[in-house]
């Protein structure tokens, strides 16, 4: 038996944290441009019922899965520094979240 300690990396968890914040991140910017901008509004409605928001939900899981898919590629055997992602991934969800945020998204637009 040897002493040496087999480690796992820590790349694809960060590549999940990571993704998942930037999917907040553009389903909240994908909302504010729906609400904001009618040619945008239009483009993203891919569902009469629900309007704009079946686009923008949509196009944030695509992103969120790609993004997911790539870094966990990229990142598959790499150990990352877990504060600067959860750093990067706090900031992306609070972001996301203040842009879904109705009298945030308000201001934004001068209503």
């Amino acid at each position: 038996m040897t002493d040496k300690q087999q480690t796992i990396p820590n790349g694809p968890g960060a590549a999940t944290v990571l993704a998942a914040a930037i999917g907040c991140f553009v389903l909240g910017v994908l909302a504010l441009a729906g609400d904001a901008v009618p040619s945008i509004a239009r483009l993203l409605n891919i569902w009469n019922p629900t309007g704009p928001l079946s686009g923008v939900t949509a196009a944030a899981i695509v992103i969120w899965l790609g993004t997911w898919a790539i870094l966990s590629r990229l990142w598959a055997r790499r150990d990352l520094s877990m504060a600067a992602i959860n750093l990067s991934a706090l900031l992306l969800f609070v972001g996301g979240l203040l842009l879904t945020f109705p009298p945030f998204m308000d201001l934004l637009q001068g209503k």
